[in-house]
Formats: C-alpha cells, sequence, structure tokens
C-alpha cells in the first residue's frame, strides 16, 4: 500500500476495496438471506406503490365527478381536468369556473348575474304599474264590444264615436 500512495495511484486502492468478499461461510450465507428478504421488500413495495396510484387515481376521478355533479356538469368533462391541478372540490370548481366557457356552461356567477339583472327589471316594472290607474270598464274596446245590445251600437263603437 505504502508504494500506491507513492504514485498517488488512489482509483487502485478504492477497485480492490470493492472486489472484497468475504471468506466466511456464515457471512455469505447471511448476505444471501438479506438479499432475498431485500427483494422481496421491494417486490411488495412495488406492488403497494402500485395499489397506491390505483387508489389515487381512482379516489381523485371520484372527486372530480362529485364537483361536476354538484354543478350539474357532465361529467365527460372530468376527462379534460389537467393532472397537476389538485384533487380537491374547491380547487376543480376554480378550474371550472375558469374555464366554463371553453365547454359553454355558465357558472354560478354568471347565473346569478342574469337573475339579479331580470329581478331588477321585473321591480321597475312593478313600481312603474303601480301608480298607473286600470282603465276603466267603458274605455276597454273588447269590453264595450261584448255589451252591445244592438248592431247599430257596434259599429259606432267601431267607427270611434
Amino acid at each position: 500500500m505504502s508504494n500506491n500512495r507513492d504514485n498517488n495511484n488512489w482509483e487502485t486502492d478504492e477497485e480492490e476495496d470493492d472486489d472484497f468478499t468475504p471468506s466466511f461461510d456464515s457471512d455469505t450465507d447471511l448476505v444471501r438471506k438479506l438479499r432475498k428478504d431485500l427483494k422481496q421488500a421491494q417486490k411488495r413495495n412495488r406492488e403497494l406503490e402500485g395499489s397506491l396510484g390505483e387508489l389515487s387515481k381512482t379516489q381523485r376521478e371520484r372527486i372530480i365527478k362529485d364537483a361536476f355533479a354538484s354543478k350539474g356538469v357532465n361529467p365527460k368533462i372530468a376527462s379534460f381536468v389537467p393532472q397537476d391541478i389538485d384533487a380537491s372540490e374547491e380547487a376543480v370548481s376554480a378550474w371550472l369556473d375558469t374555464y366554463a366557457d371553453v365547454f359553454g356552461i355558465k357558472t354560478e356567477e354568471k347565473q346569478q348575474a342574469v337573475s339579479q339583472q331580470d329581478i331588477q327589471s321585473m321591480q321597475r316594472m312593478n313600481n312603474a304599474l303601480t301608480g298607473a290607474e286600470a282603465p276603466a270598464a267603458s274605455d276597454d274596446l273588447a269590453n264595450r264590444i261584448a255589451n252591445a245590445s244592438s248592431e247599430d251600437e257596434i259599429l259606432s263603437i267601431l267607427s270611434g264615436q
């Protein structure tokens, strides 16, 4: 080793250390058993990760479909929700509000604004009619014709006299 240090050949020392194998039989049995256990643990880990991935995907799909159903939106639109959107009802609702116009959906805000305009229009009409007088029965043309007793009276009503 002193010869390697003098030549500054450090790579050779590391390569020699990597090739070291234990010389005891009991150590090799232990290593084999540990390797076997490690492989089993890794296989179980992969299986659990696969199950977790499937469950996460299913749960995400359910949350998105429930959020769309609560807003009265076709659940087929769920396939357009990007994967980077958080799988919470608030995040899905925010995404839907942002892209509602793309899918031709009226959001609650837009529907409420229309409803509010209708309410204001109806209140204006009601206010205008509140102070108005109902026409007298004699001024109502249809009423006058219905109550006419003779042909001459009907002709006079129609001629405007």
